[in-house]
């Protein structure tokens, strides 16, 4: 038996991708085969391979304990509208040439229908200190059932409209809601549209003061959270003039740099050459922005004198107590004879009124 797991009908607009799923049980396991019949009058069943169509098509098969097979179409064109047909067989002559198999291929389909991508245009305006994002799409588009702003994965607003225009409002400041909002119209299949909103580089150090002690490795970071991304992160020290930044791999420093952030390491840290501020600035090609990172270096010893402060108090108390112990020694042994005599006077006393009782 074969089937294709994935629905029966598509509909896929150009420039997507499509992807279907095919499994054949038997014993032995079949082979699976790929088949595609164009909806031209004239057009026949033509086999599919990995990398047919100018390597759009991909094609993927398992064949552990029963078969399975994946076509993965990228890139769609109206010429990939058709019926695709997978077939599989286990019989021995299923491939001969001249041999008709004693067992015919089991054959499931599945209609793929491309539809021409609709234009999306997209607007950003200024109004009042605002930002409003729109999106317009080009007729003919299909049936529009609402419409949805997303940015960042996340939904901002949704609505009902059948309306080929779709806006949303930006509330605060652009600097801080820059990136790509995206517009989504409720159709079947969906389409959707980008509008970027652009601001010049907004750098952020990550601490703005950092400590290190002395011979270890120093790690200064900044961001960029704006859109578009960083294109060139430079580094400099102590406000040295542009002409001389600090350069990745001279002396002991490293610098890594990665779309959005930055990182200077200072090897092996000198109180006296590595103290001071260290800015980072960032350039993309509305503008550039900088962060200035305060570097702390500390001695070795630094963690060693809360130790030492303890150990010189606890040796001040014992020397006190020590010294009030031995001015206190000569009254104790009078308090003692006082009150040895004390107690013979009272033994004395007893033993007169014991004679006298006797008596």
């Amino acid at each position: 038996a074969g089937f294709i797991k994935s629905p029966l009908s598509q509909k896929r607009l150009t420039q997507d991708s499509v992807e279907l799923y095919c499994e054949a049980i038997g014993n032995p396991i079949p082979e699976i085969q790929w088949w595609f019949e164009g909806n031209e009058p004239n057009e026949t069943y033509a086999q599919l391979w990995d990398g047919a169509r100018q390597d759009r098509v991909k094609i993927n098969a398992t064949y552990n304990l029963h078969s399975t097979s994946t076509v993965y179409i990228a890139n769609l064109t109206s010429d990939d509208s058709g019926m695709y047909e997978c077939r599989a067989s286990n019989d021995p002559d299923r491939n001969h040439l001249s041999k008709s198999p004693k067992v015919k291929w089991i054959r499931s389909q599945a209609n793929v229908f491309v539809i021409e991508r609709p234009e999306v245009q997209g607007y950003v305006n200024n109004v009042s200190g605002n930002v409003i994002v729109s999106c317009n799409v080009t007729a003919p588009y299909l049936a529009i059932e609402g419409h949805e702003w997303m940015h960042r994965d996340k939904i901002l607003k949704t609505d009902t409209e059948s309306s080929a225009f779709t806006s949303y409002k930006i509330e605060g400041k652009v600097e801080e809601h820059s990136g790509i909002y995206e517009c989504v119209y409720k159709t079947s299949p969906v389409i959707k549209g980008q509008v970027h909103v652009t601001v010049p580089p907004q750098v952020m150090a990550y601490k703005k003061s950092e400590h290190g002690n002395e011979g270890d490795t120093g790690v200064l970071t900044c961001k960029n959270p704006s859109f578009p991304p960083v294109s060139s992160w430079v580094w400099y020290k102590n406000g040295q003039e542009v002409s001389a930044p600090i350069v990745n791999g001279s002396g002991r420093y490293i610098i890594k740099s990665s779309g959005n952030k930055t990182e200077l390491r200072i090897l092996k840290l000198n109180i006296e050459e590595d103290t001071g501020d260290y800015h980072c600035n960032a350039s993309n090609f509305l503008g550039s922005g900088g962060a200035t990172v305060n570097l702390r270096v500390r001695s070795r010893l630094a963690a060693l004198w809360p130790f030492l402060g303890i150990v010189a108090e606890v040796l001040v108390l014992v020397t006190i107590i020590f010294i009030y112990e031995k001015r206190r020694k000569p009254d104790e042994v009078l308090d003692g004879k006082w009150c040895l005599g004390k107690s013979n006077a009272t033994n004395h006393k007893d033993k007169n009124v014991r004679q006298r009782n006797a008596n």
